[in-house]
């Protein structure tokens, strides 16, 4: 079958290209394992917008632009906070099941949390389980529109580009698509399309330590740059400060709405005696506490 199409990952971003797209065009998306093994699926606290009365735009930004600590590209950041409300809305039409709450005689509004970096309550959430609800949502419309394919259990190897053909197209700078191996068969398939999309998420499993899901590991990036993209940031690596560690288990987040709610964070110490106590130590490393952005809790723990 042809597709227009190709879509490298079934997480949200993935997921949500192919929606769009297949207004017009006919899309096929692949993912590594199954089609709910990203990171989506994992997000647990929630999604941030100004829905509040109390809360703006410019605060938000603000916020942001300090979490990032003036590094953010702020046409960027005003793009995604601009249009933040808009994308729940549309999550809403899917079916994502956003915690409500009702007011003594009020109307009927998104229950709003608050993590940490956040200086007013934005995060919309399904209870604790976001990241699945919007996963869900969204699996649920692709697989119910004609013109997307889902075929999971590919992991994608080698974009398709000039290399591969003839002579006459070396150095093109053309993709036409992914090289992908099915572990089941152990066979290599091509995969052609007229456009392809990288949608791979993050890198956190090259880590020892990381609440990251096992298939994060940035293969997207290792697939575009042979092939001439352009790279940078890629010092930037996302961390979730808080997790249950177990040496004999796989750790997993806690999630940071917690720290929002008011979760204290303490460091047990040993005395002269041998005796345990836990001491709390975010006061001393940041104004906000707990509820510092979490590269400033991240480091502190750390430290």
């Amino acid at each position: 079958m042809s597709h227009d199409v190709i879509i490298v990952g079934s997480g949200a971003a993935g997921l949500t290209a192919a929606l769009g797209l297949a207004e017009k065009l006919k899309v096929l998306v692949l993912a590594k394992g199954e089609l709910t093994g990203g990171s989506t699926s994992w997000a647990q606290g929630g999604i941030a917008a100004v829905l509040d009365a109390g809360d703006t735009f410019d605060n938000h930004i603000r916020d942001t632009m300090v979490a990032g600590a003036g590094l953010n590209r702020r046409e960027t950041v005003e793009f995604v906070i601009e249009r933040a409300p808009h994308a729940i809305d549309r999550l809403v039409q899917l079916g994502v099941p956003f915690n409500t709450a009702k007011e003594d005689g009020g109307d009927e509004h998104l229950h709003l949390t608050r993590e940490g970096g956040h200086s007013h309550r934005r995060i919309v959430h399904v209870n604790d389980a976001t990241g699945w609800a919007v996963e869900q949502a969204l699996l649920n419309a692709a697989k119910a529109n004609p013109n997307i394919t889902l075929l999971p259990g590919r992991a994608c190897i080698d974009l398709i580009t000039g290399r591969h053909e003839a002579e006459r197209y070396s150095g093109s700078g053309r993709v036409w698509g992914v090289y992908a191996l099915d572990p089941a068969t152990g066979t290599v398939e091509a995969h052609t399309a007229r456009a392809t999309i990288l949608a791979t998420g993050g890198a956190g499993r090259v880590y020892q330590f990381s609440t990251a899901p096992r298939g994060a590991t940035r293969d997207g990036i290792a697939m575009a740059w042979p092939a001439g993209c352009r790279v940078g940031n890629m010092e930037f690596i996302q961390f979730h400060p808080t997790c249950l560690y177990h040496p004999a288990e796989r750790s997993f987040l806690i999630t940071e709405a917690l720290r929002g709610e008011g979760g204290i964070l303490k460091l047990p110490l040993k005395d002269a005696d041998g005796n345990i106590h836990a001491e709390r130590f975010m006061p001393g490393h940041h104004p906000m506490a707990e509820l510092a952005p979490r590269d400033v809790v991240a480091r502190a723990i750390d430290f």
